[in-house]
Formats: structure tokens, C-alpha cells, sequence
């Protein structure tokens, strides 16, 4: 029988309705009886306008499925497709200059390029690791990833290698020369660093005394003046603190005792509820929520068991230093933390309406996080995360301006219910739409006095993609997919869009995950073109990655690449609307074949995790045994580009339904380790295999072919089951 209480015509799950009573409304000034009056009343007012929201996607798809049926005899006539998309809607006509005019960003989002975590909220390690990544070590993040080769015996041992060590030293050496230059020398050859007159002065080999080549570079220390423990110094708008000790094992080889080197890192955090965690029920959100309350109460703390040593974790407290004068000052100790709510279409059952419908998720979040937010808001220490007063929400899967004003009619209602200041909550536009793309700038229109970023999200933009023009025809291979000129046009447009719109030195733009945790010396040589392109921020899987992408950030002063680019034509829409199809496929059947089996087990991989373990983001080994971040957008896009195939007669039911077993074997093969994996094989009946199934078969009648309600509703299935087996 279900344990509800029954409120303003709101049936609550019992321990989410003490939850919010016991833990998140205490210490907010927030009536609990006013709490839920509101939470209903803005359920009962918008719920309405969601639906409308959503059956107008449905329209606009079943129109442009009936466009390409009708056309599918006649070579594609791009300008007659653009004409259509604009006469139903699809794309709406630009009305004119935006210049957004958002208040009290919090400098990490403003002006600081740098690295950005994503991180799912369910894990509280996770949680605290990604939040207290605002600074990592350049040595450990070099001497344990392959950016340093192992070639000639600077192999990574579990026993310290000098060899490795001494390569770390000099790759790090080499790059404190390029941001922080020495007149006349170099750091590898400095016997000390001192502060004098308010100013660092620099001791070379050679008896002499120097300074930096930039004087105002230099900004705080710790220690003694004349024997300083630490060195501050900035850059492109991030500081790298170099750490002194001759004692120390690593200092004592070095002329000045340099031991480590610490630069900032995760600038921002997207704490997330949303791609990268698997949250069906109430005690699902009640662990999320209760994650987020510790974080902004600041007393989030998990101790978990480490090389057989108790490890205890909490959040970072601020940095001490002292400035060249001597004034003690403090820089933040954690990443700023923004939050991903769910988008408008997913429901859950942990509140229901007294007719039984589940209430749209996002409205819960929403509601229930800002409220929790007034915890950082109202009472102010060391642990804060922000110092201007603002909530920063991210909103993924949008379709175009009337979805963002709808999201931004949600963050006022919510800011009415819970006393705040208009434009408290700030919103981050998720690019990863079509029809978000092609209308990006009503859509920055639409949440002028809120937006705090947009951001590309190449997966899930090319899950649409082939959703949106599934009519159209087979779909190239995956593997083509990044050099399709709607690819590029797409991810320039973001940029130019958003400088266009004001977002420089007010607002991030963002760029899309690295996601091979385990190939760093690739992100090395691949991700500075992130910030090459213009944008301020890019995702990252790990604090290591944020680490070692900090350094594309010196390497690249993104202001003045974004004032070049202001100067440059806009990326062209008929671009972006170019169709990612194969004309004319003539595919070996081994080619086919080899498309189907990377693709089914990526989509078993995860899937596996998610319905049987409740693990939304995880490392899953490709078919190559490489180690892949997968989240719920690589699981839309294979299964996507499966459902293209089936339906335009590339590959049939039968071959689908073979290759699917013979890669369910080699998944359980892959997590053979894992003693809480259950196989697959060879029976073939578990929930999660019937749930890849779906997500196949189904997946073109899906609205914008979201994997979310088939994982919901048999994580739900699998969880019912374990109940009446105990």
C-alpha cells in the first residue's frame, strides 16, 4: 500500500514530505504549510502548459516526418526544407538585437576560463571529489596519465620512478616558463624566490637576482618573506602556486626546493540530477536532495576505506595566503557548483496528483533544490558557494524559445514561493537540440536577465538529429558523424550566437565532455581546441582531466580569441540543417555488422548498470576494451542510429536481436570482476536486456527519442521485483 500524504491535492511519498519538513525547510525561514500551498498551486498552473509544450514537439515531428515521406523520391531541396521548417514553426524568425542582462554572476562564471566538472549528485564521493577540484596538483595529474610517456624505462610502478619524475619536472618547468617567464632565466635554474617591496624577486644559479617578466603576476605567498613556503602567482585570470620544501622528497632535488606545483582547476561544477545519474522513485531523490543539502550547508562528509586506511572526506575549506604586502587574503577552496535539473519531459512517482499522474520531475527539482539553496544563501561562511547571492540551474533538453520562457516562468514562480529576489536563480541553456540550435538566439532572448551559459552537447544534439530526420533516409556511420559540416556550423554557431548576445565577460560558453578518462595525452592534444574556438569553458570526466585541461587555458587567452571571432561572419544556418544521411549506402555486410556491434555493446554496457545497480555514469569498456564515460546521451545516439537502420531496411530484426546476444556475452565477460553484476547470458530474460531491447525497437516512436522512459520504467520493473523476492 502507498505511504503518501495527501497536501493541496499533492499525494507526497511520506519520506519525501518529512524530508522537506525535517531537513531541507529548517534554517530557511520558509513555512512549511506556505512550502506546499505553493509547490501545488505551481504544479496545478503550469502542468497544463508542459503538456502543450510537449504535444507541440509531437506536431512538429509528425510534420517533418511527413515532409521527408513526401520527398523521399527527390534530391534534397535544401532551401525548400529550411523555407518548411520556418512556415510550421520549427524555426522561428529573429526579432532582433539581444544583449543579455544578467545580474550578480559569481566571477567563475563572468570572467574565469577554465575546466568544468560534471559529476553525478547520487555519488556523495563523487559529489565532494568534483567540488573540491577548484585546485589539483600538476605533478601527480602529469607522473599518473600518459601525457608523460612511459618510453625508456619512465614507467608508472606502484614505487616512486626518479626517471618519470624527472620527466614531470621538466614538462612542468617548461610550462612555468611559457605563463610565468623569468628576465633572463629560467625556473629550473632559480635557487630561490623571495619577497621584497611588495614584489617577488628571483635567485638564479648564477648568483643574480632576477624577477618575472610580468611583475603583476605575482600575488600572494605563505611563509617567510625570505624563505616563502609557497609562491602565488595569476594567469589569463587562474592562479598556479608553487610549493617550497627542500625537505620534501621531490623539493630536495630541485635548486629552490620547488616540490609541487597546484593550479586551478574546476573552475565549476555541474552538480548533476539529471544524463548522469539513474533517479526513478522518492528515496532516489530524497539521496539526491539530501547530497545537495550537505553541499550547501557546507557539511557534506563520507569516510570510505582506501589501501585498507580510513579515509574521511569533507568539503575544502578556502585558501590563506598573503598578499605582497603582507595582508592575509583568501581565494576560494572549491569549484563553483551550478545544478542540472531534469528537462520537461520526465515524470516520477514520488509525487503524484490525487488522480494518480506523476507529477513532471523538473518541477520537483526546481522547487526542492532552490529551496535547499537558501541554506548557502542565508547563512554565509567559509563553505559558501556563491558570494554574490545567485542559484545556478542548468536546464538540459530544451526545444527552442517557448521551452526556455517556460523554464524561466517556472524559476519565477519558484522565486515568488520561496521569498527570493527576482533573478536569484540563473539558468544554463543545454544546446543540444535541434530546434534549440537553429533558435538559439530567441531562446538567449527569452532568458536574458537569467542566462549564465550555454553549452554544446555533441552526443545528445546528434541523438535529435537522427531522430528529427529519421524519415529522411539511413544515417551515416557513427564514426563520420564529427566530420559533417552541420557538426561544425553547429558548434561555430554556438559561439558566434553567444558573443553576438553578450555573453563575454557576463556569461560561459561551453563546449562538450572528453570522454576517454583513461587517454589524456589525446585530451591534451585535442581539447585546446575548445578554447581556440571561443569558448570559456569545456566538460572534463575526472578532477585529474580538470587538471591537465587547466593548463589549454594559459595556453590560450580566450578574451582575445573571442574579440577576433566577434569580427567574423556567422556560422550558416543552411549548414546546420544539412542532413547527416548516406546517400547512395552501399555498406559490406562486415561493415554493417561491425556499425551494430560497437553500437548494441555501448547501449548493453550501460544499460546494464543502470537498471540492475542504479549507476547512471560509469566507465564502460568498448568493444575494444577502451574505457568510455558513457552517460544517457551515447545510449540516445546508438540506439538512434540502430532504429535508422531498422527502419530504412539496413539491417533487420533478426540480425539486431543475434548481435545484441553475442555482445551481451562479451559485456558479461567485461564485468566479470564486478560482484554485483548479474549476466545477461546466456538466457537472455533479465530486465536490463529487455531494456536495451526496447530502447532499440521502440526507440523511433519515442518522443525525441529519449531513453528515459523505457530505463525508468524497468529500473521501476527490476526494483519491484527485488522488493517481493525480500
Amino acid at each position: 500500500m502507498e505511504d503518501r500524504i495527501l497536501i493541496n491535492g499533492l499525494k507526497v511519498d511520506r519520506c519525501l514530505y518529512k524530508a522537506v519538513n525535517e531537513k531541507y525547510i529548517p534554517g530557511t525561514d520558509i513555512d512549511p504549510a506556505s512550502f506546499w500551498l505553493s509547490f501545488a498551486t505551481i504544479v496545478r498552473d503550469v502542468t497544463p502548459k508542459n503538456k502543450e509544450l510537449l504535444q507541440i514537439r509531437k506536431d512538429l515531428q509528425e510534420k517533418i516526418d511527413d515532409w521527408h515521406i513526401q520527398n523521399q523520391d527527390k534530391e534534397h531541396d535544401a532551401e525548400s526544407y529550411e523555407k518548411f521548417l520556418y512556415e510550421i514553426g520549427y524555426i522561428k524568425k529573429e526579432q532582433g538585437p539581444v544583449q543579455i542582462t544578467t545580474s550578480n554572476i559569481d566571477p567563475e562564471i563572468s570572467v574565469i576560463a577554465g575546466p568544468q566538472l560534471v559529476v553525478p549528485m547520487n555519488n556523495a564521493r563523487y559529489a565532494l571529489n568534483a567540488a573540491n577540484a577548484r585546485w589539483g596538483s600538476l605533478y601527480d595529474a602529469l607522473y599518473g596519465t600518459d601525457v608523460i610517456p612511459e618510453t625508456d624505462g619512465a614507467v608508472r610502478s606502484p614505487q616512486y620512478n626518479p626517471l618519470r619524475g624527472e620527466r614531470v619536472v621538466n614538462y612542468v618547468s617548461t610550462f612555468l616558463d611559457e605563463v610565468l617567464p623569468i628576465k633572463d632565466g629560467k625556473h629550473k635554474d632559480v635557487k630561490a624566490y623571495q619577497v621584497s617591496n611588495n614584489g617577488l624577486v628571483v635567485l638564479l644559479n648564477n648568483d643574480k637576482f632576477s624577477e618575472l617578466l610580468h611583475n603583476d603576476s605575482f600575488c600572494g605567498y605563505n611563509g617567510p618573506m625570505d624563505n616563502p613556503s609557497s609562491i602565488l602567482c595569476k594567469h589569463n585570470q587562474l592562479h598556479i602556486e608553487l610549493k617550497l620544501d627542500k625537505k620534501h622528497p621531490i623539493g630536495s632535488q630541485s635548486l629552490c626546493g620547488l616540490c609541487d606545483v597546484i593550479v586551478e582547476s574546476a573552475i565549476t561544477t555541474i552538480q548533476d540530477l539529471e544524463d548522469s545519474v539513474s533517479t526513478v522513485d522518492a528515496k532516489d531523490k530524497i539521496d539526491i536532495y539530501d547530497h545537495w543539502l550537505g553541499l550547501m550547508k557546507g557539511t557534506l562528509s563520507i569516510s570510505f576505506s582506501k589501501d585498507k586506511k580510513t579515509v574521511n572526506r569533507s568539503l575544502n575549506p578556502d585558501r590563506e595566503y598573503k598578499d605582497p604586502s603582507g595582508k592575509t587574503f583568501y581565494l576560494p577552496g572549491r569549484s563553483l557548483m551550478l545544478i542540472r535539473h531534469v528537462g520537461h519531459l520526465t515524470t516520477n512517482s514520488a509525487i503524484i496528483t490525487e488522480s494518480g499522474e506523476e507529477i513532471f520531475e523538473g518541477l520537483m527539482d526546481a522547487m526542492i533544490t532552490s529551496l535547499i539553496s537558501l541554506h548557502d544563501l542565508k547563512n554565509k561562511s567559509q563553505l559558501n558557494n556563491t558570494r554574490t547571492g545567485s542559484v545556478y540551474v542548468v536546464k538540459p533538453k530544451m526545444h527552442g524559445p517557448d521551452e526556455t520562457q517556460f523554464a524561466v516562468e517556472i524559476l519565477r514562480r519558484v522565486e515568488l514561493a520561496l521569498n527570493m529576489e527576482p533573478n536569484t536563480i540563473k539558468i544554463g541553456i543545454m544546446d543540444e537540440e535541434r530546434r534549440t540550435t537553429v533558435n538559439l538566439k530567441e531562446c538567449i532572448r527569452a532568458a536574458s536577465s537569467r542566462i549564465i551559459f550555454i553549452n554544446t552537447g555533441f552526443l545528445d544534439r546528434t541523438g535529435d538529429e537522427i531522430h528529427t530526420s529519421m524519415e529522411s533516409g539511413p544515417m551515416i556511420p557513427k564514426v563520420e558523424m564529427k566530420a559533417q559540416p552541420w557538426i561544425r556550423a553547429y558548434e561555430d554557431w554556438n559561439v558566434d550566437i553567444g558573443i553576438e548576445c553578450g555573453l563575454p565577460g557576463h556569461a560561459q560558453i561551453g563546449k562538450g565532455m572528453w570522454a576517454m578518462p583513461d587517454e589524456m595525452a589525446k585530451m591534451m592534444e585535442s581539447k585546446i581546441d575548445h578554447p581556440k574556438s571561443g569558448a570559456t569553458t569545456a566538460w572534463v570526466p575526472s578532477p585529474t582531466a580538470a587538471t591537465l585541461h587547466s593548463i589549454h587555458y594559459h595556453q590560450i587567452n580566450v578574451t582575445e580569441t573571442q574579440s577576433q571571432l566577434a569580427t567574423r561572419s556567422r556560422a550558416k544556418l543552411r549548414d546546420i540543417l544539412t542532413i547527416p544521411k548516406a546517400n547512395n549506402p552501399r555498406w559490406s555486410s562486415e561493415e554493417i555488422r561491425r556499425e551494430l556491434e560497437n553500437n548494441c555493446q555501448g547501449i548493453l554496457g550501460y544499460v546494464v548498470r543502470w537498471i540492475d545497480q542504479g549507476i547512471g555514469c560509469s566507465k564502460v569498456p568498448d568493444i575494444n576494451n577502451i574505457g568510455l564515460m558513457e552517460d544517457r546521451a551515447t545510449l540516445r545516439i546508438s540506439s538512434q542510429h540502430i532504429a535508422n537502420w531498422l527502419h530504412h531496411g539496413i539491417t533487420s530484426k533478426g540480425e539486431v536481436i543475434e548481435i545484441l546476444k553475442k555482445m551481451a556475452e562479451i559485456v558479461d565477460q567485461q564485468n566479470i570482476q564486478d560482484p554485483y553484476y548479474s549476466k545477461m547470458s546466456p538466457n537472455f530474460d533479465s530486465i536490463s536486456f529487455k531494456a536495451a531491447h526496447d530502447l532499440i525497437f521502440l526507440g523511433r516512436d519515442i518522443l525525441n527519442g529519449y531513453t528515459e522512459p523505457i530505463l525508468h520504467k524497468r529500473r521501476l520493473e527490476l526494483k519491484s521485483s527485488q522488493k517481493r523476492i525480500s
